[in-house]
């Protein structure tokens, strides 16, 4: 079906030349970054193709989306027709925009319903997929709503006595607003849910029948997910009809992230971390522990080390993860620490390495993590520091994911990795702010303030790095060193 839909989009397009309207655009610095078939290995199809309004087209390039993804060439024209979908597509190949934009197009901002319903698992994904609604349809005066757990229902409801078009949030959020009648979905018609496999697991999927009831039966039905468990199936045989399928997932991990591991005894893994920040040249870091302690106890470490370091949890409120997340997506830090919180489509251009401190249990949940570099088609890298009781889960997760993770060599080849014009890479446009471009002062508990230190780095065990010392000393000022300058190896402040 895609198929014959794209050699009619291809032959079609609007009719007014390009020179009557994107030479006015805004649009953004080219992002010279490599590649890879992820994203790169379409079928040629272009934006003007889909016969979408011409406002919308206009935020699609400000935004800096040059042409569609896989993903969106698949999803975009089948979308707009209304049938129900099921996709699956690798972290990264822009899943988001799929689904965003065919919703832009269908929504009339003459009538002040809510004619878009987005569900996420978690709260940052909500800000970050709300942003991308409003990004890309800054021309089309169509109000967008998010609301999460965490923040005061008066306000939501407030809001809710204005025009919403589009509302992006939990599933228990929401469901609270419009069992009170207070959000109106009886004439929403779409309905789309990001991450589908964490909101169709037990803790969410009483919720979701619950929203779905809400929605009028003649609701569309998207689903897009890296992975679909049985429970997917479940659902779509329940509540879908006649759902069009796309599978993207060829191989599960992205082609450009580079896999490694070293075997490392726990009391040796801060002074492993501390080697591998003087080492490698890191534009922006995720290290990931398992629990919410270890999370606060590592920032505390790197911060004494003297390395620029937020963390986020759960467990903290919501204003301090909202924090963080804006101030480490805009750059004011290189590196955050966190838990689980952060594994599900969360989108920071800026981050080239990840590391797992701790070894997650399952495949599912490396995958997610690693797939927080590499992002849309480009390089990154994976850091697994392993202990002897991770053994199993390292050979059982290369065999789920059908992959590879490979012993750290001595050196790691930049080319892996590194971006040599990271001015050029995207960032959302900083909102408010001191205005003189420079780095908040870090503040509050959540954030590592670099008080200095010194650190002795180096690992034994298998895998490289064994012979290196130091990398970890100098004394700090309480700035955060700036992720705007990365490409030299991260020295201590």
């Amino acid at each position: 079906m895609t198929d014959q839909l794209a050699d009619q989009l291809r032959d079609s397009s609007i009719s007014d030349s390009p020179a009557d309207w994107k030479q006015k655009l805004n649009i953004p610095t080219k992002d010279g970054r490599q590649q890879t078939e992820d994203v790169t290995k379409t079928k040629g199809l272009e934006w003007e193709n889909f016969s979408l309004k011409r406002d919308l087209l206009m935020g699609i390039f400000e935004a800096g989306y040059e042409k569609p993804s896989p993903i969106q060439e698949e999803a975009v024209p089948v979308a707009l027709t209304g049938r129900d979908i099921l996709a699956r597509a690798k972290n990264g190949t822009g899943k988001t925009a799929a689904f965003v934009v065919p919703a832009l197009e269908r929504i009339n901002p003459k009538v002040a319903k809510i004619q878009c319903l987005i569900l996420v698992p978690t709260r940052e994904l909500a800000m970050q997929t709300s942003q991308v609604c409003k990004t890309l349809g800054k021309h089309l005066g169509i109000n967008v709503m998010v609301t999460t757990g965490g923040t005061g229902l008066r306000d939501d409801i407030i809001r809710l006595q204005d025009p919403v078009h589009i509302v992006v949030g939990t599933p228990g959020r929401i469901l609270d607003l419009a069992g009170k009648n207070v959000a109106d979905l009886s004439e929403c018609p779409m309905f789309i849910m990001d991450e589908a496999d964490k909101l169709l697991s037990q803790e969410f999927t009483p919720v979701i029948e619950q929203l779905l009831r809400f929605h009028p039966k003649d609701r569309q039905v998207m689903l897009f997910s890296a992975t679909f468990p049985l429970s997917v199936k479940d659902f779509s045989d329940k509540n879908m009809v006649n759902p069009y399928e796309i599978n993207l997932m060829d191989e599960l991990t992205l082609r450009g992230i580079t896999q490694y591991y070293a075997f490392v005894e726990e009391k040796q893994k801060v002074h492993c971390l501390n080697t591998l920040f003087s080492k490698l040249q890191i534009n922006q870091s995720i290290i990931f522990c398992n629990s919410t302690n270890r999370v606060e106890l590592l920032a505390k470490k790197i911060t004494e080390l003297g390395y620029s370091c937020f963390y986020s949890h759960a467990k903290m409120a919501q204003h301090a993860r909202n924090r963080v997340f804006h101030d480490f997506r805009n750059g004011v830090c290189r590196n955050l620490v966190c838990s689980d919180l952060l594994t599900r489509g969360i989108d920071i251009q800026a981050v080239n390495v990840v590391i797992n401190f701790d070894f997650p249990k399952n495949a599912e949940t490396y995958l997610h993590r690693i797939g927080r570099s590499g992002r849309y088609g480009h390089l990154g890298l994976a850091i697994n520091l392993i202990n002897w009781d991770d053994r199993f889960n390292l050979y059982n997760i290369e065999r789920d994911l059908g992959t590879e993770i490979q012993p750290i060599p001595a050196t790691i080849d930049k080319a892996l990795y590194v971006y040599e014009n990271p001015e050029n890479i995207p960032r959302p446009p900083r909102q408010g702010g001191r205005g003189d471009g420079q780095p908040r002062q870090p503040r509050g508990n959540y954030r590592g303030g670099n008080q200095g230190g010194r650190g002795r780095g180096g690992f034994q065990g298998r895998g490289g790095y064994n012979n290196y010392r130091g990398g970890g000393g100098g004394g700090g000022n309480g700035r955060p060193q700036q992720p705007q300058q990365p490409q030299q190896s991260q020295q201590p402040l």
